[in-house]
């Protein structure tokens, strides 16, 4: 669960990594374009920036697909105004990286930008929570809180948060700790972890933020910063 000032430095690159794949694989979005285009674009992508195996896994979901965490059986092609979720990583020296982008091909709509923003909200509470020493239940309790206060379910339904708020990640992708509501294990300096508190709403879309931080002797510090805004996530502008 501890990771080395080594370790870390090799995740920072890994995570690097992924989000210049990341900026590269929206440049390429257009109408009609297939999830599966995009997917293989991502792949080839992680080897050119030096992931020797290319992706090590990718999720890349467009419209009310969006809506569910793990994808769905037949992926639509994009549609202008589609919601674009993409989560995808690769490894370096065995080290994992685990990025999700959501923004809007297109025009965003109002209900869009509200839930992009408040899921960003959810990300910020729990990076503020997670504190040493503080239970790593506590900080998931900190994103379903600003999901609670904007009407969505506090506990593990949807429409709100099916799932946890973040797990630990190293030589695994999902590690322990986890940042869940059974896991009473206090946070400590070296500790990696996801923060991605996804907002599902079936039948309209899903938006999940994930960037990933480490724990220091003081306080926490990110890999990757959170996407910038709903029309500027990658801070291009």
């Amino acid at each position: 669960m501890i990771k080395s000032a080594a370790e870390i430095a090799l995740m920072q690159r890994a995570k690097d990594m992924t989000l210049e794949v990341h900026k590269a694989a929206a440049s390429i979005l257009r109408e009609g374009i297939t999830t599966a285009e995009v997917e293989d674009f991502i792949d080839q992508a992680h080897y050119a920036v030096g992931a020797p195996k290319g992706s090590y896994f990718c999720i890349v979901l467009f419209g009310e697909d969006t809506a569910y965490p793990h994808g769905v059986k037949s992926p639509k092609s994009l549609e202008i105004n589609d919601t674009v979720l993409i989560d995808t990583g690769c490894q370096l020296h065995g080290y994992n990286s685990d990025i999700t982008r959501t923004y809007v091909f297109g025009e965003p709509n109002e209900r869009q930008r509200q839930l992009w923003q408040l899921e960003q909200d959810a990300q910020i509470a729990a990076f503020n929570a997670a504190q040493i020493g503080t239970p790593c239940c506590d900080v998931d309790v900190a994103a379903r809180k600003v999901l609670e206060n904007a009407g969505f379910d506090s506990g593990y339904q949807v429409p709100g948060l099916p799932h946890r708020t973040g797990h630990g990640i190293g030589l695994d992708i999902h590690e322990w700790p986890y940042l869940v509501g059974n896991d009473s294990t206090l946070l400590a300096s070296g500790m990696c972890f996801s923060n991605e508190p996804m907002l599902c709403v079936p039948g309209e879309f899903g938006i999940r933020h994930e960037d990933h931080f480490y724990m220091t002797a003081q306080e926490p510090k990110w890999f990757t910063q959170p996407a910038k805004s709903i029309d500027d996530p990658f801070y291009l502008a």
